[in-house]
């Protein structure tokens, strides 16, 4: 079970900030939900973590995650993380050679996710969104995949994070099956932007690579720094931090994409 610690920065605002498994497949499976104060139909976003998990040592909500749980539950979203790790017995995978949690088995787990918001009473279905951050990212472009979403819970929109796109990119037939963004640092040295870039070009959907940001620009209050000991990337070592600048243009970004996409499909 997730961790109490994770629920200890609770805006008064929130009806619910609480733990819950969402697969009655997969009990090992939880997640964190938080939500506005209000009996809704509101919108609803899953959101994926990265390769270092969901929480911190501490046990709360990692800094990313909690700077974007406040800003979408003050926008009037709830927002459902999926713990893909701890049920699995990982706290991270970031500096593991083999990833026995990948971003095609952690689909799984965002199809789950959106299947479960889409049967709350006060969740309007017809306004859901992905979102996910690098492997998380990577995790979306994984549940986009043709055909796998087909017959449950949809989203309206879906925006990736610094995904790596190479093995997408080599898929077959790949395609998103709804709307998608990317935003990508363009100094990236974990996941390389261009065959990001690339992608989007070939299969028409928007990507924005922000000058001067490395990986995790839009993580708020974070020194850039060298992250040593990363398992996928050449020299194990790789530029993470905050880059102001591109941090607000992809606020800025995110919120309109959502705000433009949850207009289009009215509540019910």
């Amino acid at each position: 079970m997730v961790c109490a610690a994770a629920l200890s920065v609770i805006s008064l605002a929130y009806a619910r900030a609480e733990p819950v498994a969402f697969d009655a497949a997969d009990p090992s499976l939880t997640g964190v939900i938080e939500r506005p104060a209000g009996a809704g139909p509101m919108p609803a976003v899953v959101a994926l973590h990265g390769c270092g998990g969901l929480f911190g040592r501490d046990g709360a909500l990692g800094k990313r995650e909690r700077d974007w749980a406040d800003r979408l539950v003050g926008a009037g979203y709830a927002v459902l993380f999926p713990d893909s790790f701890t049920g699995r017995g990982f706290r991270q995978v970031c500096t593991l050679g083999h990833r026995p949690v990948t971003p095609e088995v952690r689909s799984g787990d965002a199809r789950a996710a959106l299947h479960w918001l889409a049967r709350q009473p006060w969740v309007d279905p017809a306004r859901l969104v992905l979102m996910g951050w690098s492997h998380g990212g990577q995790t979306v472009l994984w549940t986009l995949r043709p055909g796998f979403l087909d017959g449950g819970a949809q989203p309206v929109t879906a925006i990736a994070f610094y995904p790596g796109c190479v093995q997408i990119s080599r898929l077959d037939g790949w395609r998103p099956s709804v709307a998608l963004k990317i935003l990508s640092g363009a100094l990236d040295d974990w996941t390389n932007p261009e065959p990001c870039r690339g992608l989007a070009a070939r299969e028409g959907f928007p990507f924005i690579a922000y000058s001067g940001a490395y990986h995790g620009f839009d993580a708020p209050d974070q020194p850039l720094r060298i992250r040593r000991g990363l398992a996928r990337v050449p020299g194990g070592e790789a530029h993470v931090g905050t880059h102001p600048e591109a941090r607000q243009k992809a606020i800025a970004e995110v919120m309109a994409t959502l705000a433009a996409a949850v207009a289009a499909r009215p509540g019910r």
